[in-house]
């Protein structure tokens, strides 16, 4: 099994239990601040979909208040009584606190905030942090989280796999700043994707390698195996990614290419030195393998990987469109003939690029349709 697989099924399943590392969260932010120092300065910093006694988002936040010179921030968590996973303990954290209830402390979510030096230590940080319960369960869609999303500047979070398409809606709504995961996936989702299109949503600074380990709370059987860590508690996935609309100095940084000659010429991929670059038979483009045999000097529509958007430069590239599916469609690309079916093991989505490699039609996995900026 995959890890686009565990994931596929964690989504289907509802698992959405997922814990991010410290520093993941740290070298993310630190990306931003290296662009623009002040990106998080006199704001309100919103954290939902939290758990905020062993969260990392909000002990980074909290940690950190005042060298990111927060105004305010706010975390709140889910009742374990409307989680799938159940299984909960109470914090000393809350217990001893004299807000305590065990009546409310499953069926309730919580509210954290940080403003002010509480404890008269001269500086703001987690010890530092109030809470209370909510009204409500926590949900982010929920009157009471809504209010509290409308006081913040900038919202950031593992929001839950399952809800991604309902999450991301639920920020735009309200014109929002964030900073968020998601399976790289919901790029290809008609909600997501036009949004990437048009520059209202970008891919973040990135995980090491590619690789995000997160700590799971579920059941782990079925995982496959090198997968889940139980030495460690964390579950390794590759096609995760972050997701923004904050600058950080990446997204500014073109590709360095060569010519379309030099590519077939000097090209590490003995494929593409084979038998170059292949016209599609459904669409105006030719089809590009991989991100580093972009040619410079080509003006025409390009069907790239959708790792490109992990260097994609909005000076260098448009996006025109999604060759695949639904969206595939809606930009014009033809049919697949029934002929050309036949051959390709039953393939009959519409709006796929197909293109003729030795007599054989074949579909490329899905590309993202750019053009070269003049």
């Amino acid at each position: 099994m995959s890890n686009n697989t565990n994931l596929g099924a964690a989504k289907a399943a509802k698992n959405d239990e997922f814990y991010t590392q410290y520093a993941d969260i740290q070298k993310e932010v630190n990306a931003y601040l290296e662009y623009n120092p002040d990106t998080f300065r006199d704001k309100t910093v919103l954290l939902p979909c939290d758990d905020p006694e062993w969260s990392n988002f909000t002990r980074f936040f909290a940690q950190n208040f005042e060298r990111l010179g927060l105004r305010r921030l706010i975390s709140t968590s889910y009742a374990v009584e409307s989680k799938k996973y159940k299984a909960y303990e109470p914090t000393l954290f809350e217990t001893e606190s004299p807000l305590f209830d065990a009546d409310k402390t499953r069926i309730k979510g919580k509210i954290f905030e940080l403003t002010r030096d509480v404890n008269g230590s001269g500086r703001i940080d987690i010890d530092d942090l109030e809470w209370h319960y909510l009204e409500g369960d926590g949900d982010f869609r929920s009157a009471e989280v809504c209010v509290l999303r409308d006081q913040a500047d900038i919202i950031v979070t593992n929001p839950p796999f399952s809800l991604f398409r309902e999450f991301v809606a639920w920020i735009m709504e309200a014109g929002k700043r964030f900073l968020i995961i998601g399976s790289q996936g919901a790029v290809g989702y008609k909600e997501i994707f036009p949004l990437i299109k048009n520059n209202k949503i970008w891919l973040g600074n990135g995980f090491n390698a590619g690789n995000a380990y997160f700590k799971y709370m579920g059941d782990c059987s079925s995982f496959a195996e090198g997968v889940y860590n139980p030495e460690t508690g964390l579950v390794k996935f590759r096609n995760c990614c972050w997701m923004t609309n904050l600058e950080h100095g990446r997204r500014h940084e073109p590709l360095k290419l060569m010519s379309l000659k030099d590519n077939i010429r000097f090209t590490r991929h003995k494929d593409l030195k084979e038998i170059g670059y292949v016209k599609y038979e459904n669409y105006d483009a030719i089809d590009v393998p991989y991100t580093d045999a972009i040619p410079s000097d080509y003006d025409g529509v390009m069907g790239v990987p959708v790792t490109f958007l992990d260097k994609y430069c909005p000076e260098q590239f448009e996006i025109m469109g999604l060759g695949s599916g639904y969206l595939g469609q809606s930009l014009g690309i033809k049919g697949i003939p029934r002929e050309h079916k036949q051959l390709m093991r039953g393939h009959s989505a519409a709006g796929d690029l197909y293109m003729m490699i030795k007599g054989e039609p074949k579909v490329p996995y899905a590309r993202i349709l750019i053009r070269k900026k003049h």
